[in-house]
């Protein structure tokens, strides 16, 4: 009986293991099928179904493309590590060509912006070391002619390496330092500009690069043999040049030309293509730096942070509310990449000058020809903007003018501007154009003056904050100019948030490209005057249209807006001899 019924123990057991295998294969056979089916679908994905499936925080950087050509998920990695792979191969060779091409292109660069405390600056020794940098990008940028001109190619990397790089280093003060640069991480985009493209090999007649983006720059100095911070300063006077020599040599919009094949190649150096004119009007709310009285700000603006293509405005002392009304002009090399940038600092005397904070505006977002009214939020970082502290706003006008279109445009920052045709007559046939002239013309600029009358009628305000008691308000509006310091004041309308004036006030204008308009509103009480808010503007948007008509919100209050209409009626250009 025990017999039998381990018989039928151990077939129920059988049959049921022969089940449950049948049914582990069928389901793992189900999920390689799948599988596999996943794995060719994410092959053929390109990097906007990745966009489709995705938001742009949840895949890493070196997928999101910008005007680039679609490549798939597993061509993308296949390219980058054959091109790490036969990079490595080569490194020896590169590091040898790369470290003479350093050596001839930046040395020259170095002694151009060696500071004054130092004699000289050489490379003694310049080699990048065993150790290969790694991509970890790469794109293909499509130009508008559909890359028959030429290929643009961007390639991504990230390099902490080993180089063995020795400057020698002379000071005024007759001492000499062997100084070393060492750790060096780094990490950014460079371009690769194919062009012209040719039928014959390799297909293309030179080379152009730049470093397009410079995302991490990273280094220490040491002396050899000795303690850097002997000499107060050297440190950050060295590491400052370094700084230059890298952004004037190799950053991007600089080109950098290697023929390939025998012939002319100056038309690919990247040559001005415009002028920019800066009007920096303003700041207000500012971040206050001192804790006696109030900060000293002054201005810092460039295209390229480079020593003498940088503008610093004048300080303004003990001030949160700076008014500079400055113009500057830069010359564009490219306009679809290159930002105007604006640093704000607190003066502080001898001592390094504080940062508050800084911002940022593409060219791109410019029109050319039309004058950009545009205020600036300012931030501690442009790049990482994680610091929600409030740290003011400036106030900049700005033009733009491609170059070889300056007639076709109404210029008012333009010394020409405003002249009769008896005076353009008159002017000297043999004038400069283009960017050869930009610092004869800032020279001219100083004797330009646009003459006229500013008529201003002051209509209305609305929605003014209650300041009395009795919940309303006795307001008036006080008129300044602001460089002739011609004043002048509307009647006062009694318990009223929303007067009406229509008063109109003319201004004689000596100097109307640097002249400013700030129109105050107060409340008018018996014993005292409290001032409500104000608005202030140049006359460049009046210049330009001759008649403008609009609401211009106040500063300073929560609520409120003045109704204007503003008339130019210019008269001659005088020049001083």
């Amino acid at each position: 009986m025990s017999f039998f019924f381990g018989m039928f123990i151990g077939l129920a057991i059988g049959i049921g293991l022969i089940i449950a295998f049948a049914r582990f294969e069928k389901v793992r056979s189900f999920r390689r099928t799948f599988l596999a089916t996943t794995v060719a679908s994410f092959a053929r994905m390109t990097v906007q179904d990745s966009r489709n499936i995705l938001p742009p925080k949840f895949y890493p950087p070196w997928v999101v493309f910008s005007q680039r050509q679609k490549l798939s998920y597993i061509h993308y990695i296949i390219i980058l590590m054959w091109l790490n792979h036969h990079l490595n191969k080569i490194w020896p060779s590169v590091d040898e060509a790369a470290s003479e091409l350093i050596r001839t292109s930046v040395e020259p660069i170095l002694e151009q912006y060696t500071p004054a405390i130092l004699s000289s600056m050489k490379f003694a020794t310049l080699t990048l070391g065993t150790v290969a940098p790694q991509f970890t990008g790469v794109s293909i940028i499509e130009s508008e002619s559909g890359g028959a001109d030429g290929i643009t190619m961007e390639l991504e990397l990230q390099w902490d390496g080993n180089p063995n790089i020795v400057l020698n280093i002379n000071t005024r003060l007759g001492v000499a330092l062997p100084v070393q640069v060492k750790d060096i991480g780094f990490t950014g985009v460079f371009r690769l500009i194919f062009k012209p493209l040719v039928d014959q090999f390799p297909c293309f007649g030179a080379i152009s690069y730049s470093l397009r983006e410079k995302k991490d720059l990273d280094f220490t100095l040491k002396v050899i043999g000795g303690d850097i911070s002997s000499i107060p300063g050297i440190s950050d006077a060295i590491e400052d040049t370094i700084r230059n020599a890298i952004e004037d040599s190799i950053t991007w919009p600089v080109r950098n030309i290697i023929p390939i094949l025998p012939g002319d190649y100056s038309d690919l150096q990247l040559k001005p293509v415009g002028k920019l004119d800066v009007k920096l009007v303003q700041a207000k709310d500012l971040t206050n730096k001192d804790i006696i009285g109030k900060s000293d700000p002054f201005a810092v603006l460039f295209l390229r942070p480079l020593p003498d293509k940088m503008k610093t405005s004048k300080t303004i002392n003990n001030r949160l509310n700076p008014i500079w009304n400055e113009h500057f002009e830069f010359i564009v090399e490219d306009e679809s990449t290159q930002h105007l940038t604006v640093r704000v600092f607190d003066d502080e005397g001898v001592q390094a000058a504080e940062f508050i904070g800084c911002a940022q505006v593409a060219l791109t977002d410019l029109e050319p020809g039309k004058v950009k009214d545009i205020w600036l939020k300012l931030v501690k970082d442009l790049v990482v903007q994680r610091d929600t502290k409030n740290r003011g706003q400036v106030q900049l006008e700005l033009l733009y003018c491609p170059f070889g279109t300056e007639s076709s445009f109404k210029n008012p920052f333009n010394p020409d501007f405003s002249m009769t045709s008896l005076e353009k007559a008159l002017k000297p046939a043999n004038v400069e154009t283009g960017a050869a002239s930009i610092e004869s013309t800032g020279r001219q600029r100083k004797d330009v003056f646009v003459r006229g009358v500013l008529s201003v009628v002051v209509i209305a305000a609305e929605n003014l904050p209650v300041v009395d008691f009795m919940g309303k308000a006795d307001p008036f509006v006080v008129l300044t100019m602001k460089k002739s310091e011609t004043k002048a004041k509307t009647r006062v309308v009694n318990e009223n948030l929303n007067p009406v004036w229509n008063q109109t006030f003319d201004f004689v204008v000596e100097d109307a490209l640097h002249e400013m308009i700030i129109l105050e509103v107060w409340d008018h009480d018996t014993f005292k005057k409290e001032k409500i808010g104000r608005c202030i503007m140049t006359l460049t948007r009046v210049l330009l249209e001759g008649e403008v008509q609009d609401s211009f919100h106040l500063d300073g209050t929560k609520s409120g807006k003045l109704f204007l209409h503003l008339k130019w009626s210019p008269q001659l250009v005088f020049r001083e001899a």
